[in-house]
């Protein structure tokens, strides 16, 4: 069981440095603590799996508020929020003519290229600052500041 809480931390500590949530950083502390356990104890299971789940309860609960608003508030730029959630509300530019789905264009967004769709359907021109109000895929829906 040693093998399986180390592998199980390993692969939560990958997950959490691409998300930054600070939930699989605690389960993976928790996950850290059993194989302790599961070093002491080997078939001790069933006490393994309660250190584990106490262990993350009380990270998650006690600890992570603090860490999480200690990240945020000194991460300098944008902090994205869930898969899109960071993305809805931010101002981008369109790189070329952006029209309706059958005419599909580009916008830079946080330095990268996106595919765009104009929200109302008429064409935006090129190098119009838009606000991002929808993503479909890999798709974002714009409107032109302003409008």
């Amino acid at each position: 069981m040693l093998v399986v809480w180390l592998v199980a931390a390993a692969v939560l500590l990958l997950v959490e440095m691409r998300h930054l949530a600070f939930y699989a950083l605690f389960v993976s502390a928790g996950s850290l603590a059993a194989a302790v356990v599961a070093a002491a104890a080997p078939s001790a299971i069933p006490l393994q799996a309660l250190v584990a789940v106490v262990v993350a309860g009380v990270g998650v609960v006690a600890v992570r508020p603090y860490v999480s608003r200690a990240f945020h508030s000194r991460r300098a730029g944008h902090v994205p929020r869930g898969v899109h959630g960071g993305i809805v509300g931010q101002e981008a530019v369109t790189l070329d003519e952006v029209g309706d789905h059958a005419e599909i264009g580009h916008v830079r967004l946080v330095g990268e290229r996106w595919l765009a769709v104009s929200g109302s359907g008429a064409r935006i021109p090129p190098d119009t600052p838009v606000l991002v109000t929808a993503v479909q895929g890999t798709t974002l829906t714009v409107w032109p500041v302003g409008a």
